[in-house]
C-alpha cells in the first residue's frame, strides 16, 4: 500500500429514513432520521464511509446545514492525506467552529480509510480487541403513562436487559410514568431515565428523590445544558447517579464537568464529540477521573453505530450501551456493520476498516453533492 491516501473525491448524501413510529423526547417529536452519509475516496482506491444524524434542538444542525457545511470543509480536505487524521480534523476546526454532527461523519470516514489502509478492523486500529460483550438497552418514548407502560412491557418480553425511559415532563407526570412502568415490568429489570434537559433544578431534585426506590440505574441530563453549574447540587441532594449528555460535547466540556464534580457518568456520542478522535480524548479524561461512560448516538443507522461500537471495543471505560435506534427504522440500507442478536446483544464485524457501507445502488437514489 502507498504511504499516503490522498483524498481525491468526497460525496455527501442526504439520507432520510422513516421511523416505524415517532420517536418522542422532551425536546420534540421525530418521524424521520434526518441523516447524512459522507463517502471519502482516496487516490489509492480506498473508500471510507461516515454518517451523522443531526438534531436541530441539540446540535443546531440539520441535514441541510450538514450538507452545506460539509461542502465547505470537504473542499479543504481535497488533496489532503486521509491517513493524517489529526491534521484533517484540525483543518476542519480551523475552517469552521462547531458543527460537530457533520464533522463526525468526516471523522468516521477518515478512520475507515486509515484502518483499511492498515489492513485491520477499526477496533484493532484503535488498540482494541473483539472480546467484549455489548448489550443495548431499548428506549420508551415520552407519552401517556399507560402507553409508556405498554411499550416497556413489550421491551421486557422482547428480551432486552435494560429499559431506557424518556422523561422531562411535570413532576406528577414523570413520577406516574415510572410507577406505571414498574407495575407492568416489575422491579428487577434496570431502568435508565433521560430527561433531555426537561426539568428545572428544584423539580429534578424532587423527582429523582421520588424515583429512587424504583431501581433507576442513572439519569441523563436532568436540566438544561446551560445549567451545568447546577449538576453538582443535584448530585449532592439525590441518590440516583447523574449522567452528563447534552452538557458534554467535547473534551473541554468533559474537563469542565469533571472539575466541577458535576456527574457520575458521561454519555459519549460521536455526533457530539465530532467523531472518534475527540471521543478518545473524553475517555482519557474520564479514565483519570474514575468516571465510566455510556456509548450512545442519535438516530444514526447501523453504519454510525458500527463506528462507536469499534470505539467501545478499544476502551474499557464504556460500561453502558444505547444502540437501539437502528431497530426503529422502517428499512435497513446498510451493508455489513453491527448485527443485533438475542436480548439486544451486539456483534461487531471482523473485517478490515469500519466494515459498514452503503451500496452504490442505494446511494444513486439519494440527493448528492460531489467534491473533486
Amino acid at each position: 500500500m502507498p504511504e499516503k491516501a490522498i483524498i481525491r473525491r468526497i460525496r455527501i448524501y442526504r439520507f432520510p429514513v422513516k421511523l416505524k413510529v415517532p420517536f418522542i423526547i422532551s425536546l420534540g417529536k421525530l418521524e424521520f432520521a434526518d441523516n447524512v452519509i459522507v463517502v471519502i475516496e482516496s487516490a489509492g482506491g480506498l473508500k471510507g464511509f461516515g454518517e451523522c444524524s443531526p438534531f436541530q434542538t441539540i446540535h443546531g444542525e440539520n441535514s441541510s446545514t450538514c450538507v452545506s457545511v460539509g461542502k465547505v470543509i470537504g473542499e479543504k480536505l481535497i488533496g489532503e492525506d486521509a491517513l493524517n487524521i489529526s491534521g484533517c480534523l484540525a483543518r476542519m476546526d480551523a475552517t469552521i467552529f462547531g458543527n460537530s454532527s457533520i464533522k463526525s461523519a468526516f471523522d468516521m470516514a477518515l478512520y475507515d480509510i486509515a484502518s483499511q489502509h492498515a489492513r485491520m478492523p477499526l477496533y484493532r486500529f484503535l488498540g482494541g480487541s473483539n472480546d467484549k460483550e455489548i448489550f443495548t438497552d431499548y428506549t420508551v418514548s415520552i407519552g401517556p403513562a399507560e402507553k409508556m407502560a405498554d411499550d416497556a412491557e413489550w421491551i421486557l418480553k422482547a428480551g432486552f436487559s435494560v429499559i431506557k425511559v424518556k422523561l422531562g415532563g411535570t413532576e406528577e407526570e414523570d413520577v406516574l410514568r415510572i410507577q406505571k412502568i414498574r407495575e407492568r415490568v416489575g422491579n428487577t429489570i434496570p431502568l435508565r431515565i433521560d430527561a433531555n434537559q426537561g426539568w428545572d433544578v428544584e423539580t429534578a431534585i424532587r423527582i429523582l428523590n421520588k424515583l429512587h426506590p424504583y431501581n433507576i440505574q442513572h439519569c441523563e441530563e436532568p436540566v438544561s445544558r446551560k445549567k451545568f453549574m447546577s449538576l453538582a447540587e443535584i448530585r449532592q441532594k439525590t441518590l440516583i447517579p447523574i449522567m452528563a449528555d447534552e452538557s458534554c460535547f467535547d473534551e473541554f466540556d468533559a474537563e469542565r464537568l469533571i472539575a466541577l464534580n458535576s456527574c457520575d457518568l458521561i454519555n459519549v456520542k460521536l455526533g457530539k464529540s465530532s467523531g472518534i478522535f475527540k471521543a478518545q480524548k473524553i475517555s482519557t479524561l474520564a479514565l483519570h477521573a474514575g468516571i465510566k461512560l455510556q456509548a450512545g448516538g442519535f438516530l444514526e443507522s447501523r453504519l454510525g453505530f458500527t463506528a462507536i461500537a469499534h470505539l467501545v471495543l478499544s476502551n474499557n471505560q464504556f460500561i453502558h450501551f444505547d444502540f437501539d435506534t437502528p431497530l426503529m427504522f422502517t428499512e435497513d440500507l446498510v451493508t455489513g456493520g453491527i448485527t443485533y442478536l438475542e436480548k439486544g446483544r451486539i456483534k461487531i464485524p471482523d473485517v478490515n476498516g469500519l466494515g459498514a457501507t452503503i451500496s452504490e445502488d442505494v446511494l444513486k437514489s439519494k440527493e448528492v453533492s460531489v467534491l473533486e
